[in-house]
C-alpha cells in the first residue's frame, strides 16, 4: 500500500506551482513553542540517530525511559512494548504518547508501539518532554511525550546503504534517496532486518522444546514536501512495515503489519494534519508441557485488525513580541477487534472468540507563553470529550457455533479536563530553575477493556468497565550550562497515577474463575483493574561535556513508585508496580572527527519485579555496548559494533512456573556504510 502511495506524493511536488519556488520548504511542522523551556526536555541530535539501528536503543538514553519488557523489539513479545517514563510502568500499554510529525503512534488496539517501524536514520530529531499534560500534542501524555521529527532537506540529500551482519545468523540493511524535486523535496528510505535468534529460556532451565527465536522486520517509508502559493507547505508521507517474530519454541510465532498515510499543511502561524493507520496483528500462544519436553497451542489471534483516524489543526495568532499563543483541536478514532481459536484440545481449537470495541476523543485545547528577558511563563489547558462505543465479547462452540457467551456493553461517554502551567527563571548567564504542574489523563485501549488472554498457566481476564487513568503532578529542576559545550540538569518530580490500570492478582490455580475459565496449577489468575493510584517521586540528572572530538553524556533516574490499593486489589498496597526498576542509569563516551569515530556506552538496570505481588524479582544488571566507524574512502567506511559485550545475563521475564526469559545477548556486527552525494 506503501508504494502505491509514492508517485501522488511525488506528483505533488513536480505540480508545486512555479511562483512558490522561492520558498524554501523545510519538512518540519511549527517551531517548538517557547513555553517548552519550563518542562523536562531531553533532545536527542541527528548524529546520534544517525548512528542507531534501533529506535528504542536511542531512547535508552533518556533517564527514565524504559519499555515494559528489558528485551528489545527483535525478541520480546510486541504487546509487551508499552513505553513509559518515571517508572509510571506496570502495565504494557504506552503511559508516553509516541507521536511522529505530530501523528500518534500507539496500536490503535493494543496501546502498545511497533518500534520496527522507525528507523532511526529518517529522523531528524528526538524531542522527549517528560511529565504529563503535553496537550498540544493530544491526550494520553501521562509520563510524557516522545515527539519524533522526520529528517528534512537539511538532514538527508543523495543516496545512501548501510549493510551489517552479525552473530547468530543476522543482517541489517539500511537504504534510501532524497533530494530536491522541483520545487520541493522527497525521499524514500527501506529498512530490513533478520537473524537466526537466541534461546529466551536461561540455559539451566531449557528442555527439549526451546530453541532459538527467528526474526525478519521490514519498513518502507515514503516523504514529499511541496510549496504552495501564500506561504503554505504541503507535507505527505506514507510508511508500511512487516513485524514477524518466533518466541522460542514452536506454534509462537507472530507477525504485525501496518501502513499509515498522513498529510500535513504548515505555514506561518498555523498547521493542519490527517492521517490513517492501518494494522493487523497474528499472535499464536503455545503451552509448554511438564520438563518443556512438549508443546502444544494454547491459543491463536489469527486476526486482529484496528484503524485509526484523526486530525489536527493549530493556531498561533501574533498577540505581541514576547506573548505565544496556542490554539487548536484534535480527534482520533480507533477501532479494532481481535479474532481468535482458544481451548485447544488434541491440537484442535474447539472455541472461538471475537472482542473488540471502538473509541473516540474529541478536544481541544489552548496555551499561552510569556518570555521575558529573564523570566518565562506558560499557562495552557485542554478538554476532551470522549466515549466508548460498540463494544462485544462473543465466545461460540466451534462444531455446533452455539453461542457461549454474547456480551455487548453499553456506550459510555464523559469529560476530561486537563492543563500544565509551568516558569522558569534564568537567575544569571548560563542557570536556569524552573518548576512546573501538570494534569494528564489516558482512556483504556480496546485490548484492556474486552480482550481476555493468557500467558503461560497465568490467565487474565478483560474489564469493560474500566476508567481513564488520570495523572497529576509537579517537579522542580535546574539546567547549568558552565560553557558553550558542557551543560547539567536535575529534576525532583511526585507524581501520581489516579485509576491505574493494572492487571490484578485475584486467585491461585487450580480453579475456574470468571472470565477465563480454568486455570490450572501453578497459574494465577487476574484481572484488569483500576488501582487506587500509582505514586511516583524521584530525581533525574543527566549532564553532557564537549572537549574537542571527545564528548561525554551521562544520566540516571531514581524513583520510589508504590502502588495506592484498596478492597479487591488491597494486597498491592504499598508494593512497587511490576516492571518498574529503582535505578537506571547511562553513560556515553564518544570520538569523532571527520567521518571517523567511536563510542562506549555502559547502561545500568535496578533490579525489578515480574510480577504485582512482588514475588518474582528480576536482578539487576550492567551491559555495555560499543560502536566503531573507520573511513576507507570518500563516502564508504567500515562499521564494527558490539552489544552486551560482557555477555550479561539480563533477566527479561519470569513465567508463572518459575522459567527465566533473557534478553539480547553478546552480538557483535560488522559491516560497510556508504554515501552517494
Amino acid at each position: 500500500m506503501t508504494l502505491r502511495l509514492l508517485p501522488p506524493f511525488l506528483l505533488l511536488v513536480l505540480a508545486a506551482p512555479a511562483a512558490s519556488q522561492d520558498i524554501v520548504v523545510t519538512g518540519r511542522g511549527l517551531q517548538a513553542p517557547a513555553g517548552e523551556t519550563v518542562f523536562d526536555v531531553v533532545t536527542l541530535p541527528r548524529e546520534r540517530l544517525e548512528e542507531a539501528q534501533r529506535l528504542e536503543e536511542v531512547l535508552r538514553d533518556v533517564p527514565g525511559f524504559q519499555l515494559f519488557r528489558r528485551s528489545d523489539a527483535r525478541t520480546a513479545n510486541p504487546t509487551s512494548q508499552g513505553a513509559t517514563l518515571r517508572a509510571l510502568g506496570g502495565n504494557a500499554s504506552s503511559r508516553a504518547l509516541l507521536v511522529l510529525d505530530g501523528v500518534p503512534q500507539t496500536d490503535p488496539f493494543g496501546g502498545w508501539i511497533s518500534w520496527p517501524a522507525y528507523d532511526p536514520r529518517r529522523l531528524g530529531a528526538v524531542r522527549v518532554t517528560r511529565g504529563g499534560g503535553a496537550g498540544a500534542n493530544g491526550p494520553g501524555a501521562l509520563a510524557g511525550t516522545i515527539e519524533l521529527e522526520s529528517a528534512g532537506p537539511a538532514d538527508l540529500r543523495g543516496a545512501w546503504v548501510d549493510a551489517l551482519a552479525g552473530s547468530r545468523g543476522s543482517l541489517d540493511l539500511h537504504a534510501g534517496m532524497a533530494g530536491a524535486l522541483g520545487a520541493g523535496f522527497a525521499a524514500v528510505s527501506a529498512a530490513y532486518g533478520r537473524g537466526d535468534g537466541f534461546v529466551p529460556v536461561v540455559r539451566e532451565q531449557r528442555g527439549p522444546v526451546d530453541r532459538a527465536s527467528p526474526y525478519e522486520q521490514a519498513s518502507v517509508s515514503v516523504r514529499a514536501v511541496a510549496p504552495l502559493p501564500g506561504g503554505i507547505e504541503l507535507q505527505a508521507s506514507g510508511l508500511g512495515f512487516y513485524d514477524a517474530r518466533e518466541r522460542g519454541t514452536a506454534l509462537s510465532g507472530l507477525s504485525t503489519k501496518g501502513a499509515d498515510a498522513a498529510l500535513r499543511l504548515v505555514a506561518r502561524g498555523w498547521s493542519a494534519l490527517a492521517y490513517v493507520q492501518m494494522r493487523d496483528f497474528f499472535n499464536s500462544f503455545a503451552a509448554v508441557g511438564a520438563g518443556r519436553a512438549s508443546v502444544s497451542r494454547a491459543s491463536e489471534q489469527y486476526s486482529v485488525p484496528s484503524t485509526g483516524l484523526g486530525g489536527r489543526i493549530e493556531w498561533r495568532p501574533e498577540v505581541g513580541r514576547v506573548v505565544e499563543l496556542r490554539l487548536g483541536a484534535d480527534a482520533r478514532r480507533t477501532q479494532g477487534v481481535t479474532r481468535e481459536l482458544f481451548s485447544y484440545v488434541a491440537g484442535a481449537p474447539t472455541r472461538i472468540r471475537a472482542a473488540g470495541g471502538e473509541t473516540l476523543t474529541l478536544g481541544g485545547f489552548a496555551e499561552a507563553a510569556r518570555r521575558g528577558d529573564a523570566l518565562t511563563l506558560t499557562l495552557g489547558g485542554r478538554l476532551d470529550r470522549w466515549s466508548i462505543s460498540n463494544g462485544l465479547l462473543r465466545e461460540r462452540l466451534l462444531a455446533t457455533q452455539a453461542l457461549l457467551t454474547d456480551d455487548s456493553y453499553a456506550d459510555r461517554a464523559g469529560w476530561q479536563p486537563t492543563g500544565r502551567a509551568g516558569l522558569a527563571w534564568r537567575v544569571e548567564e548560563g542557570l536556569t530553575v524552573r518548576g512546573a504542574a501538570y494534569l494528564g489523563w489516558r482512556l483504556p485501549t480496546l485490548n484492556e477493556l474486552y480482550r481476555p488472554f493468557r500467558a503461560g498457566a497465568d490467565a487474565t481476564a478483560a474489564n469493560p468497565a474500566l476508567a481513564p487513568e488520570r495523572l497529576q503532578g509537579v517537579e522542580a529542576g535546574l539546567e547549568w550550562r558552565p560553557g558553550r559545550h558542557a551543560r547539567l540538569a536535575a529534576t525532583l518530580f511526585d507524581n501520581r497515577l489516579e485509576d491505574a490500570i493494572a492487571n490484578v492478582t485475584l486467585g491461585q490455580g487450580p480453579g475456574t474463575f470468571p472470565g477465563v475459565g480454568f486455570v490450572a496449577a501453578g497459574g494465577s489468575y487476574r484481572r484488569r483493574g483500576n488501582l487506587d493510584a500509582i505514586a511516583a517521586r524521584g530525581l533525574e540528572a543527566e549532564g553532557r561535556i564537549e572537549a574537542g572530538p571527545w564528548s561525554l553524556a551521562a544520566g540516571l533516574a531514581w524513583v520510589r513508585a508504590r502502588v495506592r490499593a484498596s478492597g479487591a486489589a488491597g494486597p498491592l498496597d504499598g508494593l512497587r508496580p511490576a516492571q518498574t526498576p529503582d535505578l537506571t542509569l547511562s553513560s556515553t563516551l564518544a570520538w569523532r572527527r571527520g567521518g571517523a569515530g567511536g563510542s562506549v556506552t555502559a547502561r545500568y538496570v535496578g533490579g525489578q519485579y515480574e510480577d504485582d505481588l512482588n514475588r518474582q524479582r528480576l536482578p539487576a544488571a550492567w551491559t555495555l555496548d560499543a560502536d566503531v566507524r573507520v573511513p576507507l574512502a570518500k563516502g564508504l567506511a567500515i562499521e564494527l559494533r558490539g552489544e552486551n559485550l560482557t555477555a550479561t545475563r539480563v533477566a527479561a521475564g519470569i513465567s508463572g512456573d518459575g522459567i527465566v526469559e533473557r534478553a539480547t545477548p553478546r552480538t557483535l556486527w560488522a559491516g560497510l556504510s556508504a554515501r552517494f552525494f
